[in-house]
């Protein structure tokens, strides 16, 4: 094994001798350097893993040293030693980006403590993850076995995202690859449950917090008092949010984070609209049959949105300022930017954030989105990488400069598919590949969850013999006509409309400003 090579920076370096023998036992080659310009000389002519650094040292600095350094090797890891405690020196050293930093005197363990953390994090980290992981396999194999309420489906599913994480940083597949069907066997089993459990949830006010119930339930307690900026991001899955949460948090403190459920089916025009409306699509057929459109009528689905909120908060007895606002263009979250000072002495700013649908719409339809955005991972990277370029983030920064209370959520989330499901049905059927609403559908009843009588879950009947479909786990439905070319098209893309984790399980986040 490769001895890994250190230099040790020191006027004193004599005094040193001790430490240096220690770190010899234990396989570390050490060369030493008595001044910044010596060490400078070591480094252009060999090649160092680490480099410890005195910082009051004759000639120049260690400070100076550590800039001349980076400018050689920015990747070169630097351990700052001192005898000074002055906060100058340690935000200097550290807005250099150092590897770590330890006060004089310092003893070996001290030392090779560092040397651990600087060179072997990685290794440490990832043995240290999959041995976690290994453990919390069998709890979870476990959970999946017993797991009966839907508090419990919503942990488990936070557990598989955290270790979905945690694992994606690690060079372990194996591991990745075990959590992989630990997902697949999660969502075969939350099917069934849902399967059961569902019609009840619309009866029973045990059930979950879902699209139409949570405005009352948790938004309104909000609004008291409270300017709030209500962000409604199209599509997003938890584990996305997740994925940029950090960067809302520069600027805002978590206070609540609470995971609800989408209704069914988990599309835009149905979960959406119940958000705003507070009503089940059954409700609102039957309450604004204005605003209200079934899949098969002609036109937009969701122009109503700002109406149907206009309603639910006459209907909850909410006398507020308030304004409406849908971002499908950057051009559009621009203009927001400029104007969102007037926003200011509204109790209530909402905002309709379509970005993230349109990024997997775009990836069934452009060739270099599906690269970019080939598994959940790079999906997950695709959407921080939008999230810290966007107009939102510019707009949740002025929100926290005026002082507004931030509730981020979502209608729905989204699975990547990869299984197809044979389904038949007329020219009037719908065409969403997650779910099917129509007369005489013929389908594989093992592969969806069917509901032969809509209203009894809270959809309308667009015919008196329509019926709905939801495609379970990661299937998505094919029509038998031209079926090989279809199926190459939509697999491996992201959709919703059905039963899974990932669609139904989504964010509800309560953050205020820092």
């Amino acid at each position: 094994m490769k001895k890994l090579s250190i230099l040790w920076v020191d006027d004193e370096i004599d005094l040193l001798k001790p430490h240096i023998l220690f770190l010899e036992k234990k396989n570390y080659q050490v060369v030493t350097a008595q001044s910044g310009q010596d060490a400078l000389e070591e480094i252009r002519s060999n090649t160092f893993d680490i480099v410890f650094l005195d910082e009051n040292m004759p000639g120049i600095s260690g400070l100076e040293t550590l800039q001349e350094i980076k400018l050689i090797d920015t990747t070169l890891p630097v351990v700052m030693i001192t005898k000074s405690e002055e906060e100058y020196i340690m935000d200097e050293a550290i807005g250099s980006k150092i590897a770590d930093y330890l006060i004089k005197p310092v003893n070996p363990n001290q030392i090779l403590l560092s040397l651990k953390k600087s060179l072997d994090h990685s290794r440490l980290v990832s043995e240290r993850t999959t041995a976690n992981y290994q453990q919390e396999f069998r709890k979870i194999a476990m959970d999946l076995a017993m797991v009966n309420s839907f508090e419990e489906w919503a942990e488990l599913y936070q557990k598989l995202i955290f270790w979905e994480l945690e694992l994606e940083q690690i060079e372990d597949l194996s591991m990745f690859e075990i959590l992989e069907s630990q997902k697949v066997e999660a969502n075969s089993q939350f099917s069934k449950f849902v399967d059961k459990n569902y019609r009840d949830w619309f009866a029973d006010d045990e059930g979950p917090i879902m699209s139409h119930t949570l405005f009352k339930n948790l938004i309104k307690p909000e609004l008291k008092g409270n300017k709030t900026l209500l962000v409604v991001i199209d599509n997003l899955r938890y584990d996305q949010w997740l994925a940029f949460e950090d960067v809302v948090t520069n600027h805002y403190k978590r206070i609540n984070e609470v995971p609800y459920f989408s209704i069914l089916p988990t599309a835009t025009q149905y979960a959406r609209n119940a958000i705003f409306s507070g009503l089940t699509p059954l409700e609102m057929e039957k309450q604004h049959p204005n605003w209200w459109k079934n899949d098969t009528d002609e036109g937009g689905k969701n122009l109503f949105e700002a109406e149907f909120l206009g309603a639910q908060l006459k209907r909850l007895g909410l006398n507020l300022k308030w304004e409406y606002h849908k971002i499908s263009s950057q051009r559009q979250g621009k203009q927001l930017v400029q104007n969102f000072g007037s926003q200011k002495d509204n109790d209530l700013t909402v905002l309709v954030y379509n970005f993230v649908d349109m990024l997997s719409h775009s990836k069934t339809e452009m060739e270099v989105i599906k690269e970019l955005a080939s598994n959940d991972k790079a999906y997950r990277s695709l959407t921080l990488s939008w999230f810290k370029n966007s107009p939102l983030l510019d707009i949740i920064q002025q929100a926290q400069n005026m002082g507004m209370k931030l509730i981020i959520t979502t209608d729905h989330g989204t699975i990547n598919v990869k299984q197809p499901s044979k389904v038949i049905g007329d020219r009037e059927t719908s065409l969403n590949l997650r779910y099917k609403t129509g007369r005489s559908l013929t389908y594989e009843d093992k592969e969806v969850l069917a509901a032969k009588e809509p209203k009894k879950i809270q959809l309308p009947n667009i015919n008196v013999s329509s019926s709905f479909i939801f495609a379970k786990n990661d299937m998505f439905f094919a029509y038998p006509n031209n079926y090989n070319h279809y199926v190459s098209y939509y697999r491996n893309t992201y959709q919703h409309g059905g039963v899974s984790l990932e669609e139904m399980i989504i964010p509800f986040v309560i953050l205020e400003a820092k």
